[in-house]
């Protein structure tokens, strides 16, 4: 009887230990001040194969972003890479719990849990961070929403226009799409409109400064059907000053280097040809320089292009002004040398042309070299006086001894002849700059305002 006693005051009294241990009515409830959601307890039950609001409509989704970086802009392969922070935000029914608090789930347990497949369409190559583990966040709220955020580097491409190349601005896109969920299934709208991306305005680059930035939403339609497409649009407008340094300001000192030769002494023929194809040779090389680092299988026109060619035709200009006065010097000196001669005939031809007479010793004959003596007197004068007038009247034109072939062939030549071939140079001084300095103000003008 005493055993039995003792054996029931000791169950009583261990009754009254577990009570004090645990004084709270809702024992294994949920409860935020005594016991905190677990990843288990969220996933009884739970199928990550089935969105939320399944047969309930469509599961709307939440999206911003973070640019981090623009690493590169490519012209040749039209594209840039990019490093953004995607978040993604949408309600699941099924991972409420008590309280006010969220969850922080590790990123590996992703597997667990439905999430958006969302993708970037116009990706080339893109990869998600694994260092030191896959840079994922998810984070589970009380009242069932679930914020995913992940790291993502992605070469987009983008679609340039470079005809004002390098005065351009390039409209590049970033546009998240749904692959598999079409527009009943999901719902995609930016959190806070153009808010919602962080980071395009503190970014440096090399070659460009953003200029704006804008979000839309929009469908994107496929045979499949028609899907959920978010758009972040943003203007890079090109910086000049680099193509000015490397570019345009060396151009412009290779057409006024061109131009020294217009100072050089027409005789300095290896001085002024050296200059020439100096400077020719080396525009060439510019021009191949500026076009490395632009797509090839474009064949529009580019700005750099149009003034590079104007410089060439300025550099190769001066070099056929330089073949032109020297023609015309050599030719100069050619006719003087013709009309020397020329005078040097004429002089001869005045002295021993005409035909001479030979006075006979008797007062009222002469006998011309060559007659015969029986000709009567009155005969030979008149003869004489006939050779006379005969000579006076071609002396102009065949009194020098000149054929008409040479007669025409200096007409033709006088056509081009230059009284002073320095002139030349001397115009060339003024021409050349002048044209030079207007068809720059027309190119600035159109390229940058037009």
């Amino acid at each position: 009887m005493c055993v039995l006693v003792h054996v029931l005051l000791i169950l009583f009294l261990t009754f009254l230990q577990g009570s004090c241990m645990f004084p709270s009515n809702h024992w294994g409830e949920w409860n935020g001040s005594q016991l905190q959601p677990t990843i288990q307890k969220l996933m009884k039950g739970y199928n990550r194969y089935l969105r939320p609001n399944f047969n309930e409509g469509p599961v709307e989704i939440g999206m911003s972003l973070d640019i981090a970086s623009i690493d590169a802009i490519s012209e040749i392969n039209m594209d840039y890479t990019a490093t953004i922070f995607l978040r993604q935000r949408w309600r699941d029914a099924r991972l409420v719990f008590p309280g006010n608090e969220s969850v922080s789930v590790d990123g590996r347990l992703v597997s667990l849990l439905w999430i958006p497949d969302t993708f970037i369409p116009d990706s080339k190559r893109s990869f998600l961070h694994d260092v030191t583990v896959e840079n994922r966040l998810i984070r589970i709220f009380s009242n069932g929403t679930v914020l995913y955020a992940l790291r993502i580097t992605a070469t987009i491409a983008c679609n340039m226009e470079l005809t004002k190349y390098p005065m351009d601005k390039q409209v590049c896109t970033l546009q998240l799409e749904s692959w598999g969920y079409n527009i009943q299934d999901v719902v995609f709208y930016w959190t806070r409109g153009n808010d919602s991306v962080k980071g395009l305005n503190t970014l440096r680059l090399a070659q460009y400064s953003v200029e704006s930035y804008y979000t839309s939403v929009s469908e994107a339609v496929y045979e499949t059907g028609q899907y959920p497409k978010l758009v972040l649009h943003f203007a890079l407008s090109r910086n000049v000053l680099f193509f000015i340094l490397e570019t345009y300001v060396p151009s412009i000192l290779l057409v006024v280097l061109s131009w020294v030769s217009f100072w050089i002494s027409q005789s300095s023929v290896p001085a002024r040809t050296c200059i020439g194809v100096t400077t020719v040779l080396t525009m060439t090389t510019l021009m191949m320089g500026a076009r490395t680092s632009l797509p090839n299988a474009n064949c529009f026109i580019k700005a750099i292009d149009v003034y590079l060619g104007i410089c060439f035709t300025f550099i190769f200009g001066a070099l056929l002004e330089y073949a032109c006065a020297h023609f015309c010097t050599m030719q100069h000196q050619t006719l003087e040398d013709l009309h020397r001669e020329l005078l040097r005939e004429c002089s001869e031809s005045n002295g021993n042309g005409s035909i001479p007479v030979v006075r006979s010793s008797q007062p009222n004959q002469s006998v011309e070299i060559g007659s015969t003596a029986e000709e009567p007197t009155e005969q030979a004068v008149n003869r004489d006086t006939k050779n006379h007038a005969g000579s006076k009247e071609k002396l102009p034109n065949q009194g020098c001894g000149l054929s008409s072939v040479k007669n025409a062939s200096r007409r033709v030549a006088a056509v081009f002849n230059v009284e002073n071939p320095h002139n030349i140079d001397r115009h060339a001084r003024t021409v050349f700059p002048t044209a030079f300095l207007f068809v720059n103000i027309l190119y600035w003008l159109y390229y940058l305002f037009f």
